[in-house]
């Protein structure tokens, strides 16, 4: 999640998403903090060359990317985000993903996990941003909702117990949404896979 409105789930206070309309979405903070899990093999099975993480948050993705020897760069707004990423042995960026990137149209990878296909509420923008910053032939690994949310544009706001922030876009996008939004910003659908109740896709870039 790349805002600083995330701070806190950053840190481990339970948190979740108060959508305009009334509904909640919790957010799984531990599952950030933790190291990387099965299902998120999928994405990281995905990187076989340098990959940037937008929207690292904690940089568990980043972190298993480099152990594995790939050259992995984390990139967040928030410089908690960075820090933590930082201290996993990781290296991470405090820059806006549009805003100038090192690497840009050289990434074989760009991952958008965690919802950060949501960044800024437009998809579509978001997608035709990375795309500038992969090379020819790279891939967008993103992470889905489920089947059933279509593409929903929303003013959504962080809470959590004690506290609730500011108003801001998002977006949400299922595998059914996935066709359009792909094809509007010029990208092909690779694959659409589910694990452990979580929804992958890999979106090319020709």
């Amino acid at each position: 999640m790349t805002t600083t409105e995330f701070d806190p789930g950053l840190l481990g206070e339970h948190c979740w998403l108060e959508c305009a309309n009334g509904e909640r979405v919790m957010l799984p903070v531990t599952r950030w903090r933790d190291e990387s899990d099965s299902a998120d093999e999928v994405l990281l099975a995905a990187c076989l060359g340098p990959t940037l993480d937008v929207g690292c948050g904690p940089g568990r993705l980043v972190e298993a990317l480099t152990r594995r020897g790939l050259v992995a760069l984390g990139v967040d707004i928030s410089p908690i985000a960075v820090d933590l990423t930082v201290a996993r042995g990781a290296a991470a960026l405090c820059r806006d993903v549009f805003d100038r990137i090192p690497g840009e149209g050289r990434w074989r990878h760009v991952l958008l996990a965690d919802g950060n296909i949501g960044i800024g509420g437009d998809p579509v923008a978001l997608l035709h941003r990375v795309r500038d910053l992969l090379r020819p032939g790279g891939s967008v690994l993103t992470e889905l909702d489920p089947p059933g949310i279509g593409l929903r544009r929303q003013q959504v706001r962080l809470s959590s117990v004690d506290n609730r922030g500011h108003w801001f876009d998002w977006a949400r996008l299922g595998p059914d949404g996935l066709d359009r939004t792909a094809q509007a910003a010029g990208l092909k659908v690779g694959w659409v896979n589910e694990r452990g109740g979580r929804w992958f896709a890999e979106l090319r870039k020709s």
